[in-house]
């Protein structure tokens, strides 16, 4: 699969917009201000294709974009902190959960955490409704660049734990900024789109 063939296909307002034509679905998920963007444009390997915003809270929607026509990558809304109305965050809280209430539609999560704190409250209700809705998922904990060499094990730890994920949710160590853990989060992507 060409990462680099990818293009945008539409914003998701509401449930009758998701896409259910059977193509695997590897969703994003992180809070506003975690870096999502950034971990996307790494994953594709293009500078400015998912909109790093300048303030977080950019998507608002649920934004599908397709992937060498064989899969779709799935971007989120964030959450938690960003500046917008209680109505607007009802809103998307209420798109969030029709999306991972409907079966069959994710097929691979990527939770979006930061490696340099412990998971928030948020984080772990993600963590929480991916375990739900039984997809798979793996971890991917940000800014790993920020972090001397002795505080990523114990980091790690502290974010296995609070999220309380099983043994085989994989936790990868990533950075957006130096490229750490690119190859293993692209590896579990094409693993669920050949299978």
């Amino acid at each position: 699969m060409n990462l680099h063939n990818v293009e945008f296909v539409l914003s998701a307002a509401r449930a009758a917009d998701f896409r259910r034509d059977g193509l695997p679905q590897i969703v994003f998920a992180g809070k506003s201000n975690v870096g999502k963007s950034s971990v996307i444009n790494r994953v594709l390997q293009r500078k400015n294709f998912a909109r790093v915003g300048e303030s977080p809270g950019k998507t608002v929607h649920i934004n599908y974009f397709l992937l060498d026509k064989q899969a779709y990558l799935v971007d989120l809304p964030g959450y938690g902190y960003a500046k917008v109305s209680m109505a607007e965050k009802q809103r998307w809280a209420k798109l969030m959960e029709q999306y991972f209430a409907e079966d069959g539609l994710i097929t691979l999560g990527v939770l979006i955490v930061d490696a340099r704190h412990k998971p928030t409250d948020n984080d772990v209700t993600m963590a929480n409704w991916f375990k739900a809705s039984g997809c798979r998922f793996v971890v991917a904990a940000n800014k790993l660049d920020k972090l001397k060499k002795s505080e990523i094990a114990p980091n790690m730890e502290r974010i296995r734990q609070t999220l309380d994920l099983p043994e085989d949710v994989t936790l990868i160590p990533f950075s957006a900024e130096k490229g750490n853990g690119r190859d293993e989060l692209v590896a579990q992507i094409l693993s669920v789109c050949q299978s």
